[in-house]
């Protein structure tokens, strides 16, 4: 079965996806904060993800409440738990030292979809891929647990970069919305690939591998038709650039 998806469309004012919003401990765009949190059926912030929101929101903070914030609360300042309590925001501590915070959040999520009822197509992350190299690659990981947690595709998004984990398979990225910025990427991060076969892109794939040491396809780019398609027979990273 050939999966598909427009990466893109949650940036869309007018989009069709439907998501939830999970907010990370790191910087993030103003215009993509506001799209986002606008259309989310669901919103939470992990730990520290709480302080970019509080800080972010200054002024208007009681217009901008989360369903629920998570984490083990190492890094969520005393004054910004205080204020998200009074107000009646869920406050879920997870202790479990062996998953990060983000994967901790993204499990209590799913739940919370499942709960709901909630009908939607992705759970779109904000912030996950600046500052620590460590922690980019933990939001990298998260991606892989996110196979077992949600059934539903996980974007991370932050400034002009986009990821997603793409699964075993054939995918259709809808690459035409306007937002996509010139570079887009596979990397065969986790495991080999040894067969993957694209069209859409500058310089297409055709059963070839993927491996580190061998070849990754970074800096590639677009043939102009709007849609990217790709098989892979291992879990593959798409990467692409957002327009500033």
């Amino acid at each position: 079965m050939e999966r598909a998806l427009t990466p893109l469309d949650c940036l869309l004012p007018a989009g069709n996806l439907k998501f939830c919003l999970l907010i990370l401990n790191q910087p993030f765009n103003k215009g993509h904060f506001h799209r986002l949190w606008s259309k989310a059926a669901l919103r939470a912030c992990a730990d520290g993800g709480a302080n970019r929101l509080y800080h972010f929101t200054e002024g208007s903070q009681d217009s901008f409440l989360p369903d629920y914030i998570s984490g083990d609360f190492d890094s969520i300042q005393p004054e910004v738990k205080e204020y998200y309590k009074v107000k009646g925001c869920e406050l879920i501590e997870t202790m479990d030292q062996d998953l990060t915070d983000f994967t901790k959040c993204l499990q209590i999520l799913q739940k919370k979809i499942e709960k709901k009822g909630l009908q939607i197509d992705v759970i779109v992350t904000l912030g996950g891929l600046g500052g620590r190299f460590d922690q980019t690659m933990a939001s990298v990981e998260t991606l892989f647990h996110a196979t077992n947690i949600t059934p539903f595709p996980v974007i991370v998004i932050q400034e002009c970069s986009l990821i997603c984990l793409l699964q075993p398979g054939k995918h259709k990225l809808h690459v035409d919305t306007g937002l996509e910025g010139a570079w887009c990427g596979l990397i065969p991060i986790g495991n080999a690939c040894e067969s993957v076969t694209t069209t859409g892109l500058k310089w297409n794939l055709t059963n070839q591998v993927l491996k580190f040491g061998t070849l990754v396809s970074t800096s590639n780019t677009y043939d102009g038709s709007g849609i990217v398609t790709i098989e892979t027979d291992r879990p593959l990273l798409w990467t692409m650039a957002i327009k500033r």
